[in-house]
Parts: structure tokens; C-alpha cells; sequence
């Protein structure tokens, strides 16, 4: 069954369901606005911070999410209990390759060179992307 893609508030929502695992409405919503507090002190002169969410906000999302097969719910007793039902991987790679395709028009190598020429990277993630560059050249097929 594919993946619904969640918008950026449904995915700071799997983002703590991911972390925490099975949640109810209460505890997502005081992460999501301790998570905001924390944000918005580090980055003081960077962007606007979001808003602190409102509980019933937040319900309403879980609900629409819900609806949308991101997330599985279970009532014990008058709360409900909210659990991811998306994989993260799975989620990471559906938005990467819609971020390829719409930003890098399909090419993850001009994502890739557009990353590294304007981040410094360090040795130990040279190394990682070198030995992931080995993996996948040993399992392209030989011609």
C-alpha cells in the first residue's frame, strides 16, 4: 500500500511517535510544543518560530492522520493511543525521491554534488559516502 505523503506538521507528529513510540494525544502535544520552545531559543534571529499548538489542534491532525493510514490508533478506556503506522524509512524515501525529483529533476547525483559543494563535510562522512559508493558499484551488474 504506498504512503500518503504527510505534511510538515504530520511529520513532526511521526517524528515523536517514531522516538516515543505509542503516544496519546496529551504527550504528542506537550513534545511537539517543548520540542517548538526548545527550537525557537536556538534559532532567536533565524527564522520565525512556529506557534506553540493548541491540544485540540493537534487532535484534529492525529485524526486526520488517522484517516489517512499514517497513523493506528487503540482506545484504552476514554483515550486514545496513537502509533505510527509508516515505517520512517519508508517515509525518508518517499520524500527524498519526490524532493529529487521536483528540486534535482530526477538526478540524485546533482543532489548529492549540490550537497557536498556547499556543506564541509567531515572525513568520517567522506568515508561513509565512499564506502557506500563501493556497496553500490559491487551490485551493479557486471557487462
Amino acid at each position: 500500500m504506498p504512503i500518503n505523503k504527510p505534511t510538515d506538521s504530520e511529520l513532526e507528529i511521526l517524528h515523536i511517535l517514531w522516538e516515543k513510540g505509542p503516544s496519546t494525544v496529551r504527550t504528542v502535544n506537550d513534545l511537539l510544543n517543548e520540542r517548538r520552545k526548545s527550537n525557537a531559543m536556538a534559532a532567536r534571529n533565524v527564522a520565525k518560530p512556529k506557534e506553540s499548538a493548541g491540544y485540540t489542534t493537534t487532535l484534529k491532525l492525529m485524526q486526520i492522520m488517522f484517516e489517512k493510514g499514517l497513523v493506528s490508533r487503540e482506545e484504552d478506556g476514554r483515550t486514545h493511543v496513537y502509533a505510527a503506522a509508516v515505517r520512517e524509512e519508508d517515509t525518508q524515501s518517499l520524500l527524498l525521491q519526490q524532493f529529487v525529483d521536483n528540486t534535482f529533476r530526477g538526478s540524485a547525483a546533482r543532489l548529492v554534488m549540490q550537497a557536498l559543494g556547499s556543506h564541509e563535510a567531515s572525513s568520517e562522512e567522506l568515508d561513509e559516502i565512499k564506502a557506500l559508493i563501493a556497496q553500490l558499484e559491487q551490485q551493479q551488474p557486471k557487462s
